[in-house]
C-alpha cells in the first residue's frame, strides 16, 4: 500500500482523502443490537443479543448507559420540539439526552438551559460570532461566555426557544451536536495556527477534518465518557494539548537511521486528564499529518467497544489504558487501520520550542507580514453589544475572523501594521484591553455556582474581584496564571495553574457557609508541565486576596534571577511557603 507521505498528493488532497479512506476502509463495530461487527444481521435470537451492550450485561450498566440504550441521545429532537410547545423542561432520561444536542438543563443553579456549541479549532467568522450574540440577545441573558475549550456557551435559554436556537445555530454554519454527554468535545488547536511564525505546520485543516468526520459518523457518539482531542502546531501559544485524551504535537524529524523520511510529523500523546492529576504521555508513535484522523477514529472506536460502562468514575480512556497498557491499546488500534503505525522514539525528534506564556495577549507579528492582536476578556464573559464591537474591529482592521483560545480570551488576526494603532485604540474604546497584564491576563474561571450545580463557589464573581484587588497592587515582571474551578471536575484546570483554586464550602466562626478554596501552587503545561501541589485547604474567599497578595509579594522579593512563579513555588516546601506568607 502506498503511504500518504509517498503518494505525491498535496497536503490539501491528503487532508481530504484521509477522512474518506478512514471512513471506507476501517473496520468498525456498529452499536446496533442484532448486528455483527461488519454490520450484517446475525442469525442469533434478538433477545439473546439484546442482553449485552459492548460486552456488558444490561443489568450491570450504569444509569447513563441505560438511558442511552433506551434511546440514542441524537434521536430526542422530537422531545425537544414537544417540550418547546409546552415550554416544559425535560424529565427523566431526556435531561441527559438533551446534552447530545448541546443543551444542558442546569437546575438547581438556574431554571434554564445552557447551550454549548462547537467551534472547530476555535476559528470563527465574525458573521458566526455575531450570530451567537444574536442568539444570546434574543433567547439568552444578553451575553456569551468563552470557555476553556476555545468554545462558546449561551445560558438562560428556555424550553420554548430551544428549536429556534438549534435552527439558528445550524443556519450560521455551526452546531452543538455532541457538545455534551458521553461524546467527543470541541476539537482544539493552536489559536495562532496558519499565521504563527514559530509553528511547524498549519493544524487547522486537520482540526476541521476530524470535527466533520465525527459529525458524519453516528457510531462515534455515545462513548463510555467524554473525550477530548487537541492539535498543537508547534507554535508560540499553548493549547494545553497535553491535558487531552489524545494530543497531537507537531514535531520535526531530521535525517535518521530508522528509515523515516525527514519532515514534519505528529507525536501522539494519550490520556491527559488533569482533574485526575495526569498529563497525556507520549506513546511512541509518529504520524504523518494525514494519518492523525484515521488513527484517532480507530482509537476512539477501540474505546467505545472496550471502555467501562458500569462505573462512571472509571469510564475515561485513562482507565482502559491503565488496565491494558500502551502496547495492547496500540495493538487494538492497529487492527482497525489499513496502514501500519510508525514506532519512532521521541528522542529522535527535534526538541519543541518553548511556549510564550501570555502569547495570546498583546500585539504579535504573523508569518505573512501582518499582525494579530490578543484581547483580554475577563473570565470570558462578553455582553452581546461588545461582541458586535469586537466583530466590527475584526472586519475593519483584520480579516473578518476571530480565534478563540483555551485561556478564555480571543485573537484578532490579519491586521496590517499601519492599522495597528487604530485597532488597539478601538479595543480600549470598546472597554477591553490587549496589553499583557501579569495578573488579570492570567485569571481563568469556570462557570461557578451561579450556573453550575456542581460548583461550590462563585468562581467568576470571585475571579473578577480577585483580579481587581491584585491588579491594583501589583505589576509583575513575569506572568502568573490563576485558575479558579468550582469543583473536582476541574473545568478550569486548576492543577495546571501557577496558582490553582478549587471551590469548597467553608464555615465561618458564626457557622455561616461561605465560598472558599483549596489552593494549589506550581502547575504548568507543555515545556513547563507540572501538577500543582496543595498548599492551603478550605480558605474562605474573603481571606484569599490578601493571602495571594502576600504570596506574590514574597515571590517578587525572593525570586532568583528570571525565576518564574512556578519555579519559585516548587523550590520551596509547603512549610517554607507558609512561613513566607505568615
Amino acid at each position: 500500500m502506498v503511504s500518504f507521505e509517498q503518494s505525491g498528493f498535496t497536503e490539501e488532497q491528503t487532508h481530504y482523502l484521509s477522512g474518506f479512506i478512514s471512513g471506507v476502509l476501517q473496520s468498525r463495530s456498529l452499536p446496533f443490537l442484532g448486528q455483527d461487527v461488519s454490520g450484517r444481521f446475525t442469525h442469533e435470537p434478538a433477545a439473546a443479543v439484546q442482553e449485552m451492550v459492548y460486552g456488558t450485561p444490561l443489568d450491570d450498566l450504569c444509569k447513563e448507559e441505560r438511558i442511552k440504550h433506551e434511546q440514542n441521545g441524537l434521536d430526542c429532537y422530537d422531545a425537544i420540539l414537544a417540550n418547546a410547545i409546552a415550554n416544559r423542561f425535560p424529565e427523566g432520561g431526556d435531561v441527559f439526552r438533551y446534552k447530545f444536542h448541546g443543551l444542558f438543563f442546569v437546575t438547581p443553579a438556574q431554571e434554564s438551559f445552557m447551550l454549548r456549541c462547537r467551534v472547530a479549532g476555535g476559528a470563527i467568522s465574525t458573521n458566526q460570532f455575531r450570530g451567537l450574540a444574536e442568539i444570546a440577545a434574543d433567547w439568552g441573558p444578553g451575553r456569551i461566555d468563552l470557555t476553556t475549550r476555545a468554545n462558546v456557551q449561551v445560558r438562560e435559554i428556555m424550553p420554548k426557544d430551544c428549536p429556534d436556537v438549534l435552527m439558528k445555530l445550524d443556519e450560521l454554519g455551526l452546531t452543538s451536536q455532541g457538545a455534551g454527554a458521553d461524546n467527543i468535545r470541541n476539537i482544539t488547536a493552536t489559536p495562532t495556527t496558519g499565521f504563527d511564525p514559530d509553528e511547524l505546520i498549519d493544524v487547522m485543516p486537520y482540526a476541521r477534518a476530524i470535527h466533520h468526520y465525527i459529525l458524519k459518523n453516528r457510531d462515534l457518539y455515545g462513548l463510555p465518557r467524554k473525550f477530548n482531542i487537541s492539535y498543537d502546531s508547534g507554535g508560540r501559544v499553548s493549547v494545553c494539548a497535553d491535558t487531552n485524551d489524545i494530543a497531537f504535537y507537531a514535531v520535526k524529524v531530521a535525517e535518521n537511521d530508522a528509515g523515516v523520511e525527514p519532515g514534519v510529523y505528529f507525536r501522539m500523546q494519550l490520556c491527559g486528564i488533569t482533574g485526575h492529576k495526569q498529563f497525556a504521555t507520549d506513546c511512541g508513535i509518529l504520524l504523518a499529518p494525514a494519518e492523525t484522523i484515521p488513527v484517532a477514529a480507530a482509537l476512539i472506536r477501540v474505546f467505545i467497544e472496550n471502555g467501562d460502562r458500569t462505573n462512571r468514575k472509571k469510564a475515561r480512556l485513562k482507565y482502559l489504558v491503565d488496565q491494558w497498557g500502551i502496547p495492547k491499546t496500540l495493538d487494538e488500534t492497529q487492527k482497525k487501520l489499513t496502514f501500519p503505525l510508525r514506532h519512532f522514539a521521541l528522542e529522535n525528534c527535534e526538541p519543541s520550542r518553548p511556549k510564550s506564556k501570555h502569547g495570546h495577549l498583546g500585539i504579535h507579528a504573523q508569518s505573512d507580514g501582518k499582525n494579530y492582536l490578543g484581547v483580554l476578556i475577563p473570565v470570558g464573559a462578553m455582553p452581546c453589544e461588545k461582541v458586535q464591537e469586537i466583530c466590527d474591529i475584526a472586519d475593519r482592521y483584520g480579516r473578518g475572523e476571530i480565534r478563540l483560545t483555551v485561556w478564555q480570551n480571543l485573537i484578532i488576526p490579519g491586521i496590517a501594521t499601519e492599522n495597528l494603532d487604530a485597532a488597539a485604540a478601538a479595543i480600549i474604546a470598546a472597554g477591553f484591553d490587549y496589553r499583557p497584564s501579569s495578573v488579570t491576563g492570567g485569571i481563568i474561571a469556570c462557570t461557578g455556582s451561579r450556573g453550575c450545580k456542581y460548583a461550590a463557589a462563585d468562581t467568576k464573581g470571585n475571579a473578577i474581584a480577585l483580579g481587581e484587588y491584585l491588579s491594583s497592587r501589583f505589576e509583575l515582571e513575569s506572568p502568573v496564571n490563576i485558575h479558579l474551578t468550582g469543583c473536582p471536575h476541574s473545568c478550569a484546570q486548576h492543577y495546571i495553574g501557577d496558582i490553582g483554586m478549587m471551590g469548597v464550602r467553608v464555615k465561618t466562626d458564626s457557622g455561616e457557609s461561605v465560598d472558599g478554596y483549596n489552593i494549589v501552587l506550581g502547575g504548568g503545561v507543555d515545556d513547563t508541565q507540572a501538577v500543582a501541589r496543595e498548599v492551603w485547604k478550605s480558605v474562605a474567599f474573603t481571606d484569599v486576596p490578601p493571602l495571594l497578595e502576600r504570596l506574590l509579594g514574597a515571590y517578587q522579593t525572593g525570586r532568583k534571577d528570571e525565576e518564574t512563579f512556578a519555579q519559585f513555588a516548587n523550590r520551596h516546601s509547603v512549610q517554607d511557603i507558609h512561613q513566607l506568607v505568615f
